[in-house]
Parts: structure tokens; C-alpha cells; sequence
């Protein structure tokens, strides 16, 4: 290494730690920015569920059952498919 890059680098060196406490002092004013940012989320995200029309007990069981209904219908229906399908390519195969 030369001479002149030698100075260069020393010359360097302050301003490299300049920019590590500036980067320092960002982060942590970033934390409390970030940490002020996530209350006002959990705050807006509160307010906006005290606005939501919640169903009754009775109209999410009678939903529960419709969806549990269509569930097994398709469920037997895809067996039916299935089972077809699966002797259909037995015959060919035999």
C-alpha cells in the first residue's frame, strides 16, 4: 500500500464513525417511530372492529350447517367421480 492511500484511509476513519453514530442515533429514533406507528395501527384496527356488524350465534350456526352440508355433498359427489373413473380405467387397462 502506498503512502497516499495510507493517509486516505486514516482520513477516512472519523468520518466512517460519524456514520455509525449517525446511523446509531437513526435506528433508535426508528424503534420509537416504528413502535409509535404500530399503536396507532392497533388503535385504528380497534376502533375499526367496534364498527363491524357482528352475525348473531343463531345465523352463524344456520351458516356453519349450510357450509358443513355443501362440504359432505361435494365430498360424496367427488367419491362417486372418483370411484367411476378409477373402474372405468381398470376395464381399459385389462
Amino acid at each position: 500500500m502506498s503512502k497516499d492511500n495510507a493517509e486516505v484511509k486514516n482520513a477516512s476513519q472519523p468520518a466512517n464513525k460519524a456514520a455509525e453514530a449517525q446511523k446509531s442515533k437513526q435506528s433508535k429514533s426508528s424503534l420509537s417511530e416504528r413502535f409509535s406507528a404500530f399503536k396507532s395501527y392497533f388503535l385504528l384496527s380497534r376502533t375499526e372492529l367496534r364498527k363491524v356488524s357482528w352475525p348473531t350465534m343463531k345465523e352463524t350456526r344456520t351458516t356453519g350447517l349450510v357450509v358443513l352440508g355443501f362440504v359432505t355433498v361435494m365430498a360424496l359427489l367427488l367419491g362417486l367421480v372418483d370411484f367411476l373413473l378409477s373402474g372405468a380405467i381398470r376395464m381399459i387397462l385389462s
